[in-house]
């Protein structure tokens, strides 16, 4: 996309978030970058975890501030509960609220149930489950009436077609239940709490390009990879204003993959 196309597309993005704090795990490359760039088009502060590289986070955060948003890099690594509720302090402390969770990090470790090690499966509890409730119960202090929590999740949750994603579909279906009931939980303090449950999504994690990422087309109505900013656009709408009703909700975004 060129400059011009970048430009143009930036001012038909309305801005709904002016004024709100935004904080995203994970938020330094594929999903997680594209929903950075999006919540700070949408006029918010965003500040945005990541694990290993540095440049990397803090050249995102640079570009979105050359194109005059407001982005701030943090290492955190969303396995190490302390970590993750400092930077969250941390932002709350610089900022003085956060008014938007977005709990995107995860890890994808596959494999046959017999060969699985516990390693793994502690692993994938860790960051897909647990850290998603560190940062929750971190943030919460900090967030008063109109908050949002919003979780990335997998269709996964739902459908699981193929060998060795046992332990990776179980974290996702917990996400279900834990939205359902912190729903409950912070309805009456206006706090809505959604996951967004995406499809293949072409980044380098998963490639359009690949053979396995072709393999998964035959299961979907829309043959193709989802692109992360189409995800970016599902969390800037739980985000908003507009979703002010929409709460305990699993949103599939995924090409038809469970339908």
């Amino acid at each position: 996309m060129s400059t011009n196309q970048n430009t143009a597309s930036n001012a038909n993005v309305a801005r709904n978030l002016t004024g709100k704090v935004a904080f995203v795990t994970g938020g330094a490359r594929g999903i997680g970058a594209a929903i950075v760039r999006r919540l700070a088009r949408e006029g918010a502060v965003v500040a945005f975890t990541y694990q290993q590289s540095a440049a990397g986070a803090e050249a995102l955060a640079e570009s979105i501030r050359a194109e005059g948003g407001r982005a701030h890099a943090y290492k955190a690594d969303a396995a190490d509960s302390a970590a993750l509720a400092k930077a969250i302090d941390d932002v709350a402390r610089e900022f003085g609220k956060v008014d938007i969770l977005v709990n995107n990090a995860g890890v994808l470790r596959l494999g046959p149930v017999e060969a699985f090690s516990l390693e793994d499966f502690d692993a994938t509890l860790a960051v897909n489950v647990r850290a998603v409730f560190v940062a929750a119960k971190a943030a919460l202090p900090y967030m008063g009436e109109g908050g949002r929590i919003i979780n990335i999740g997998s269709t996964n949750a739902d459908r699981m077609p193929f060998a060795g994603g046992a332990a990776y579909a179980m974290s996702k279906s917990a996400l279900k239940g834990l939205v359902q009931g912190m729903s409950r939980d912070l309805g009456p303090k206006g706090i809505t709490v959604n996951n967004v449950q995406p499809g293949p999504v072409d980044t380098d994690m998963n490639p359009e390009t690949s053979d396995f990422a072709k393999s998964l087309h035959g299961l979907m109505a829309l043959q193709r990879h989802g692109r992360p900013e189409e995800i970016a656009g599902m969390v800037a709408y739980l985000a908003s204003p507009e979703a002010a009703f929409v709460t305990g909700a699993n949103l599939n975004i995924d090409g038809g993959f469970a339908a």
